[in-house]
C-alpha cells in the first residue's frame, strides 16, 4: 500500500533510535536459539548481527542477549521484556496505523483531455465550472479554429473547438479516425454601443459611415464571416476602418467597444450583453468540438458527451443569452458535419 504509517519506535535516554533490525534480531534469535542462524534469517554476518546487539545493550544499559559456550544464544529477560513490549505495541498500534496514515492523492484513471479552441465564452465557462474540476479536460489554450484543428490533426490536443466550414474542415479531421460533437448553436452579430448612436444595421453600413471597427485575428473562424460577409456586399477590407486591429476573443472585442476605442466589432450575443452593449443579429452558427473516435468512446469521453448534452452544460448557459443547446452532445462522423 502507497503512503505512510505512523510505526513504533525505541529510543535511548539521550534520545536516539534504537536500529528497528534489533527488534527482528531478538526475534529471530528467540526463534533460532543460535545467533548465526539469526543473523542468516535477516542476511546479516555474524560479526554485524553481534555488534548491533552490543551496541544496543550500551544504549539501552543493560544486555539484550547472551551467548553460552555450547548453548548457542538467548535473550536476558530484559531482551525478552523489550521484545514482548514491542509485539503488544504493535498490536495497540495497528487501528491507530490504520486511522492516521497518510495516503497519496489518488491518481486519476485518466489524463485531463487536452484542448485547444476557438474562443467561446459558454465554452470557457463549462470547462472553467464544470470540466477542468471533474478532471475531463486541462485548461483549455484558446486560439482560431484553424490553429486549433491544426493542433488537434497533428495530435498536440485531444479536444479542438471550431466554427469554420465544412469544406475547410477536411484539411484536418478524418473520417473514422475523428467524430464530431455538437457544442452549442449561437448568434454571431455586429456589436454596438448602447443604444447603437451612431445607428449601424451591419458591415455596409460601417464602412460607408467610416466608423471604427475592430476585428478578429486572422485564422478565426469569426474573422472568417467578416471576410466573407465583407465579399458578399462589395466591400474591400481597406474600406472598413479598423480591419486591421485585431482581438483574440469575443470579450476582447466587446470590451473594445464598450471602452469607446472601438463603434462596433463582430463576435457573439453572450459577450455583447455581458458588456452591456446592443447588438444587431446576422447569423447563427454551429459550434463544433472536434475529438479522436477512440477518445470519444472511452470513460472520459463519454462523461464529457453527456455533460454536453445534460445538466452541467444547461444549467451553467442559463446565464449566457444567443445559445441553442437543442442538438448539444449529439455526435456525427467526420464525413458530415450539418
Amino acid at each position: 500500500m502507497s503512503g505512510l504509517q505512523p510505526a513504533v519506535a525505541w529510543h535511548d535516554a539521550r534520545g536516539s533510535v534504537v536500529d528497528a533490525r534489533v527488534l527482528a534480531l531478538l526475534a529471530a534469535l528467540e526463534r533460532h536459539a543460535t545467533l548465526k542462524a539469526a543473523a542468516e534469517e535477516l542476511d546479516l554476518s555474524y560479526r554485524g548481527a553481534w555488534g548491533m546487539l552490543l551496541d544496543a545493550g550500551r544504549a539501552a544499559g543493560a544486555q539484550l542477549a547472551e551467548m553460552q559456550r555450547g548453548r548457542g544464544a538467548r535473550l536476558t529477560r530484559f531482551g525478552a521484556q523489550l521484545l514482548r513490549n514491542d509485539e503488544a505495541l504493535k498490536r495497540a498500534m495497528q487501528p491507530l496505523r490504520e486511522r492516521f496514515q497518510v495516503r497519496p492523492p489518488a491518481t486519476p484513471a485518466h489524463a485531463p483531455l487536452r484542448v485547444a479552441a476557438s474562443h467561446d465564452p459558454l465554452l470557457a465557462e463549462f470547462c472553467e465550472r464544470f470540466a477542468v474540476p471533474a478532471g475531463l479536460v486541462g485548461e483549455v489554450a484558446f486560439r482560431g479554429s484553424e490553429e486549433s484543428l491544426a493542433l488537434f490533426s497533428r495530435g498536440a490536443v485531444e479536444l479542438a473547438g471550431f466554427h469554420i466550414e465544412e469544406g475547410d474542415l477536411r484539411r484536418y479531421v478524418r473520417a473514422g479516425r475523428d467524430s464530431l460533437v455538437r457544442f452549442a448553436e449561437r448568434d454571431q452579430g455586429l456589436m454596438v454601443a448602447r443604444g447603437n448612436p451612431k445607428r449601424l444595421a451591419g458591415l455596409a453600413d460601417v464602412a460607408r459611415r467610416h466608423s471604427r471597427f475592430v476585428n478578429r485575428q486572422r485564422g478565426s473562424g469569426t474573422r472568417r464571416h467578416v471576410d466573407r460577409l465583407l465579399a458578399d456586399a462589395g466591400i474591400a477590407p481597406e474600406d472598413l476602418r479598423g480591419y486591421a486591429t485585431e482581438e483574440h476573443t469575443h470579450l476582447a472585442v466587446a470590451a473594445t467597444v464598450a471602452t469607446g476605442r472601438a463603434d462596433a466589432g463582430f463576435g457573439v450575443r453572450a459577450a455583447a450583453v455581458q458588456f452591456g452593449l446592443d447588438f444587431i443579429p446576422v447569423l447563427r452558427e454551429q459550434y463544433w468540438l472536434a475529438v479522436r473516435t477512440r477518445t470519444l468512446a472511452s470513460a472520459v469521453g463519454e462523461r464529457l458527451r453527456e455533460a454536453l448534452a445534460g445538466k452541467p452544460l444547461a444549467r451553467i448557459a442559463r446565464k449566457f443569452p444567443g445559445y441553442d443547446l437543442r442538438h448539444s452532445g449529439e455526435v456525427l462522423g467526420a464525413e458530415a458535419p450539418a
